[in-house]
């Protein structure tokens, strides 16, 4: 696949919807990896379906949990997948064999679990009601610093490089310290709101905050660490919706970081914004009545995915076949015309050629290089020169053979599943939390109406089934 030949000059957004990639269970939250050919899919029964995107098949379906996974988060080279579910654990999950190398148990639920961008060996940790925490995978943790020992509502993210960590809490302060020694190195304020999450850009220094005052300010990195400490600086862009003041569930940058994707609360509906005039390019509806729970966009591609009613959909661009592109005399017809051939069309000496003044020249035998591979820049970081070669890409699949006539018998294959009664030991971790700790039941499975009391087990699991 050239992505020089992809790239659209113009728009670089999806346009309209191209599919569905339905789990069998109901898929809750995604992620992709770093190249973009493979969706990891975190489901309601506690499974992760591994997608091939090219194929748009299922490559592996790993049976992770027991109850459902409500936040994913690949490796930078892809061998590795961090998942978290709503009974409190945090697991790391070997791609190609389906294996857990290491279960972290938590006192009180994840919200979020993202691994370090550089580092396959950290990952950060969002309790629920706690401050964030650091992780490493021999199960040594550290909290990161609060600003305020009351407001407990934290929620943090590595910046692109993971250099840095930016947490945020309920009064709107967001503070910037460093993932080696959790130092505070900067801190601003983006008003009197909560703070929901923080997003980072996979290009550029921008990030973007999502507010509980319904509105996403997008910031450059390079602006907060130039401002004093407390200060409100004022974002590049404030982006909403001003007709009917949506509340976003989730937010993030386009690959190229060029454009701002936001998911509506109420509603399967995607805003696209502009990210640099900041004005709303598209949106983008699904069916009306269904409740969107994740939006990712793809790494390199103008192609977004989003969960609702737990089944992916897929939105990208209307592909025009444009033949003129490779062979310029090239002419598209739209019925059967009768063709008349030139005099002398075919004739193996062209009589009607126009004499040439001067010597005729003859082609000059050129060396082409087929052997050297130049990086793809779209797959390299703006710091480095060279793509990785141990990424992982994608996934071998066993054929499947259905009544072979001779042979010795093979065993069905199950996708790469690893079953709950592995043979493989992982380690567990109990990470002890100090503090005040909350016994809230996870807002996945919390009942929104408030009806019914907060119940855990397999009853949060239908109920999360019916929604």
């Amino acid at each position: 696949m050239n992505l020089e030949l992809l790239e659209s000059f113009g728009q670089n957004y999806p346009e309209e919807f191209d599919g569905t990639l339905d789990c069998i269970s109901l898929a809750v939250t995604c992620a992709f990896n770093k190249r973009g050919t493979l969706l990891a899919v975190g489901c309601n029964d506690g499974r992760i379906v591994i997608w091939d995107f090219l194929t748009r098949g299922i490559a592996k379906i790993i049976t992770a949990h027991m109850h459902p996974v409500c936040s994913l988060s690949w490796s930078r080279d892809g061998h590795k997948l961090l998942s978290a579910s709503t009974d409190n654990n945090a697991c790391i999950w070997d791609v190609l064999s389906g294996e857990c190398e290491g279960r972290y148990k938590f006192p009180s639920p994840i919200l979020k679990a993202q691994y370090h961008p550089r580092n396959d060996q950290v990952f950060l940790v969002c309790p629920l009601k706690h401050a964030a925490v650091l992780v490493d995978i021999g199960g040594k943790h550290h909290v990161v610093p609060l600003d305020d020992d009351s407001d407990l509502s934290i929620v943090a993210s590595f910046d692109r490089r993971g250099q840095y960590i930016y947490t945020g809490n309920s009064k709107g302060k967001v503070l910037v310290l460093s993932s080696t020694d959790l130092e505070i190195k900067a801190s601003f304020r983006v008003g009197a709101t909560a703070i929901k999450s923080i997003e980072f850009a996979r290009r550029g220094d921008c990030f973007l905050v999502n507010t509980g005052d319904r509105i996403i300010r997008v910031y450059n990195a390079n602006d907060i660490f130039e401002c004093s400490k407390d200060a409100e600086p004022e974002p590049k862009h404030r982006l909403q919706d001003l007709v009917n003041k949506t509340m976003w569930k989730k937010c993030c940058f386009s690959g190229d970081g060029e454009y701002v994707c936001a998911g509506s609360a109420r509603q399967h509906a995607l805003y696209i914004w502009e990210k640099g005039f900041g004005n709303l390019v598209k949106i983008l509806h699904g069916t009306k009545g269904e409740l969107l729970l994740d939006v990712v966009w793809h790494p390199v591609r103008p192609i977004i995915a989003s969960i609702s009613s737990g089944v992916v959909s897929v939105w990208a661009q209307n592909q025009v076949e444009n033949w003129s592109a490779f062979a310029p005399d090239f002419k598209e017809l739209d019925e059967n015309v009768e063709y008349e051939e030139r005099e002398s069309e075919f004739d193996l000496s062209d009589e009607d050629k126009s004499v040439t003044a001067g010597p005729h020249k003859e082609d000059e035998d050129l060396e082409v290089d087929v052997t050297s591979i130049e990086p793809v820049v779209a797959f390299c970081s703006s710091d480095e020169e060279i793509e990785e070669s141990k990424i992982l890409q994608f996934l071998p699949i066993a054929p499947e053979v259905e009544d072979p006539e001779d042979g010795p018998s093979l065993v069905p294959p199950t996708h790469g599943g690893s079953s709950p009664n592995s043979s493989r030991k992982h380690r567990v971790y109990d990470i002890a939390l100090e503090g005040p700790l909350t016994d809230e039941i996870h807002p996945l499975l919390s009942n929104k109406t408030g009806k019914e009391k907060p119940t855990s087990g397999k009853k949060g699991v239908k109920r999360l089934a019916k929604q």
